[in-house]
């Protein structure tokens, strides 16, 4: 293995880091077995709380992706909603519902849906329940009692599998909406433990879809750090 100086490790984290970007419309190509087999492996050196590493990872594709996204279109159009972990607007402080109101605007307006088109909305957000049509989708499985503590560590994991994924070429998008349908999920990969935390499409990017070229913005350092002395 060939050391990398300080200088080179943080030039290649600069590009990988601000390189990695949430994609929307994805190609069909699958990604090869032997990649996906090198990602998932790398994203297992992620950290976690005394090394518990309570994550249970559901990698889907091919005939149980098709079953898997028909199922959840179902579910989605019978508002049946199992979410694990709760959600709500009310979550969210003003200075992020300023932040979403600018991705919204940005992403639907790549999409030519109006802010006020509720009904073109509600379509979109049926369409990406194919996953963008990502030829693969990991679901995220939070094990123990999967409260927030242990929830916190699969997000560790799930920023260092997104990075993994850059790394090899591979673009992603995680999902909150996949994991309103949690039940569905289990009930289609036979998964009899843990809470769904998040799902992930991913494949290779449509670079011709618009939506694919939004490029949201970021709070400054200063706004979200402070440094004590």
């Amino acid at each position: 293995m060939t050391l990398l100086t300080p200088t080179d490790l943080r030039d290649h984290a600069e590009e990988l880091i601000r390189g990695r970007r949430a994609t929307r419309a994805f190609r069909p190509d699958p990604v090869p077995e032997e990649t996906m087999r090198a990602i998932f492996s790398l994203a297992g050196a992620a950290p976690s709380n005394s090394n518990a590493q309570p994550w249970q990872v559901e990698v889907v594709s091919g005939a149980a992706r098709e079953r898997l996204a028909a199922a959840l279109r179902s579910a989605h159009a019978a508002d049946a909603v199992t979410a694990d972990y709760t959600y709500s607007d009310e979550m969210y402080a003003r200075a992020h519902q300023t932040r979403r109101a600018a991705f919204g605007a940005e992403v639907y307006g790549a999409l030519d849906i109006a802010p006020d088109d509720h009904e073109a909305q509600r379509a979109y957000h049926a369409r990406s329940l194919r996953f963008y049509d990502a030829p693969h989708v990991a679901f995220l499985f939070v094990g123990g009692d999967a409260r927030t503590r242990l929830a916190a560590d699969v997000g560790a994991y799930m920023q260092t599998l997104l990075l993994a994924m850059t790394a090899y070429g591979v673009a992603s998008c995680p999902q909150g909406l996949l994991s309103f349908y949690a039940d569905t999920v289990r009930a289609e990969l036979g998964v009899t433990e843990g809470r769904l935390l998040v799902g992930i499409s991913f494949g290779y990017p449509d670079e011709t879809a618009p939506v694919n070229h939004v490029r949201t913005g970021r709070a400054t350092f200063e706004e979200v750090t402070t440094f004590h002395a």
